[in-house]
């Protein structure tokens, strides 16, 4: 069904091998390309190059397959090119559509893998790779089911694409709301600066814990990703703890505002995020810390989070944060922080335009998640044979000619 190709690469120390005008695929080129074509390389190599080693210029169409190291990643060719020994490079025959053959190797994935061997990394070969056995369909089915399978992509990536431009409109949003340079309509005043340690106080996260402890036990308790990642926190981003009634440990309450206070880097140092939800026995991990707003009826907590999670919560983190490799911030830090923020009544209409923005977002990450559940059904479903596109007559109409 289609001639496989090894890859190969052109002596490093030999200048003139390199800096041409023929791409040059390697591993890396095909993981950050999140189009199923590919034809812009970190690399090209010249005439020369292409001579001196075994690689062979591919055509357009060719189905790139990474045989090590990320083994199973596929590629098409839009592009004549070639790839270094990274790659099994499949030619499809005249009755192979190449666009078929990418979709059909992807759910063959796992039997590469399996096939693949090797001490310092696994690879799969040539000869391993022949040996997966699979079945294909006339051309004509092979056309329709990559038509249908594509049109998912297309609309997989207009979402992602979506997805994007709103989560660029709402940093610019915060950064405009944030800082005060935008006002909603009816807010006029000014705001009013004042310390952390006036608005509310900290407490920290479970003590004298051990391994054991966590992953069961009566208390849940809310993880460092949690907090991290979400700017609210409900019981998905919770586990299990064991927590004795006699233990003096520090309970998170509905409103409270989470904090990491140690991260790999300054940017991501106390990120906010307010438990939205009402949570019997809960605590919080010990590598964050909480902060309780001392009248909610002044401070939004949710507004806080927000703060922290957008450009003057970033800049103000940057000044505070300590460390090289791990970067922290103490709770008496954090309490002397100054911050200019507006009135509750403008901090919860700020609120509400910011939750809307991530209510839209949320619904589309939603939907693309659907939608990528629905590819991969279609995909088990059509690369089977399962559910057929072509009925039985136009299949042999097809096969007679």
């Amino acid at each position: 069904m289609a001639d496989i190709w090894n890859g190969a690469t052109p002596s490093t120390r030999v200048s003139v091998y390199w800096n041409g005008t023929i791409p040059f695929v390697t591993p890396t080129d095909v993981t950050k390309t999140t189009s199923k074509y590919l034809d812009t390389t970190a690399r090209r190599i010249t005439a020369e190059g292409l001579a001196s080693c075994p690689a062979r210029l591919l055509p357009v169409g060719t189905v790139l397959v990474c045989s090590r190291a990320t083994i199973g990643e596929v590629k098409i060719a839009a592009t004549a090119l070639c790839t270094n020994q990274g790659f099994k490079s499949l030619i499809c025959r005249e009755t192979v559509y190449s666009e078929f053959l990418y979709y059909l190797l992807l759910t063959l994935k796992p039997k590469m893998v399996e096939r693949a061997t090797g001490s310092t990394f696994l690879e799969i070969d040539r000869r391993q790779m022949a040996s997966i056995e699979t079945t294909f369909p006339p051309p004509v089915e092979q056309h329709a089911i990559a038509e249908a399978l594509s049109d998912v992509d297309d609309l997989l990536q207009a979402l992602e694409a979506l997805i994007a431009k709103k989560r660029v409109i709402k940093r610019a949003t915060m950064q405009q709301l944030l800082t005060g340079k935008m006002r909603l309509p009816g807010f006029s005043g000014r705001w009013s600066r004042t310390t952390l340690m006036r608005i509310g106080s900290v407490y920290g996260g479970l003590s004298g814990k051990t391994k054991t402890d966590f992953g069961n036990g009566n208390a849940r308790y809310v993880t460092f990703l949690g907090v991290l990642n979400n700017i609210t926190i409900d019981a998905r981003h919770t586990d299990q703890v064991q927590v004795a009634t006699h233990e003096t440990q520090n309970v998170v309450q509905q409103g409270d505002l989470l904090f990491n206070g140690t991260s790999e880097t300054p940017d991501d140092l106390a990120m906010g995020a307010v438990v939205s939800t009402k949570l019997k026995n809960l605590y919080l991990n010990s590598f964050c810390f909480g902060f309780r707003v001392y009248e909610p009826n002044k401070h939004v907590p949710l507004f806080l989070a927000y703060f922290f999670r957008g450009s003057p919560g970033r800049k103000l983190m940057s000044r505070l944060s300590q460390g090289a490799t791990r970067y922290n911030i103490s709770k008496k830090q954090f309490l002397s922080l100054r911050l200019t923020i507006p009135d509750h009544e403008e901090q919860s209409a700020i609120v509400g335009v910011l939750s809307e923005m991530d209510a839209e977002i949320s619904s589309l990450e939603q939907r693309l998640d659907k939608t990528r559940a629905v590819k991969q059904g279609m995909m088990q479903q059509l690369l089977t044979g399962r559910v057929r596109l072509v009925d039985a007559d136009e299949r042999k109409a097809v096969v007679a000619t």
